[in-house]
């Protein structure tokens, strides 16, 4: 049986030695480690770029803000903390963009109806819109694309029947011929490799219109 595909944004999956499997997206940032600046990059830039052009910098000024998010993450990922449910890399690396788009247009010019007044006493969405649910798939998917060279077969298809099509383990067990406990064991290791790639627990396993 053919493994399930997974579209990628990029064409290509960023690869993972042997021995790093076991280090996660912050950690390997931590310690600047190149492979996980790229990873990092790849996954999240086009989403940072989307939240700085809502926030009303100029798309000229987009990327200076992007790289000063960035800075500004290498600084202070040392103090990033889960200690609250529901904390997340993703919620952090926001809070980081938005004060910095904050700071770029107050150095901008003066404020006013729809300037940095505004920003400021506009709540944060409950949820993110379509183009932001867009990307956040795509981040998920590439993430999904560099796991999936990483497990058996078996493996892999355990967990995609069960996390992604939604298939109950006993059912999927029927069908491969493994017991439920296998197929869940199958499930929570690839589930903790999508938690290190992307820094932060995948709340939603998307697999795309192609899947």
């Amino acid at each position: 049986m053919d493994r399930p595909p997974v579209p990628s944004r990029f064409g290509r999956r960023v690869d993972v030695d042997a021995g790093e499997t076991s280090l996660t997206l912050l950690e390997s940032v931590r310690r600047r480690e190149a492979d996980g600046w790229r990873r990092l990059l790849d996954l999240y830039s086009p989403l940072l770029r989307y939240w700085i052009r809502g926030w009303g910098v100029r798309s000229e000024d987009v990327d200076d803000v992007a790289q000063d998010v960035f800075q500004a993450v290498a600084v202070g990922l040392a103090g990033f903390r889960r200690d609250r449910r529901g904390d997340s890399f993703r919620g952090w690396l926001h809070g980081v963009a938005r004060h910095k788009a904050l700071s770029h247009l107050r150095r901008r010019g003066p404020r006013g109806v729809g300037g940095t007044d505004f920003l400021e006493n506009v709540p944060l969405p409950p949820v993110p819109d379509e183009e932001e649910r867009a990307l956040i798939g795509e981040l998920y998917r590439d993430a999904l694309e560099t796991a999936r060279g990483e497990f058996e077969e078996r493996t892999w298809r355990a967990f995609w029947r069960a996390a992604v099509e939604g298939v109950a383990p006993a059912a999927v067990a029927d069908e491969m011929g493994v017991s439920p406990a296998a197929v869940r064991q199958s499930k929570s290791r690839v589930l903790r490799r999508l938690k290190d790639l992307l820094g932060e627990p995948p709340r939603r396993v998307d697999p795309g219109p192609a899947a």
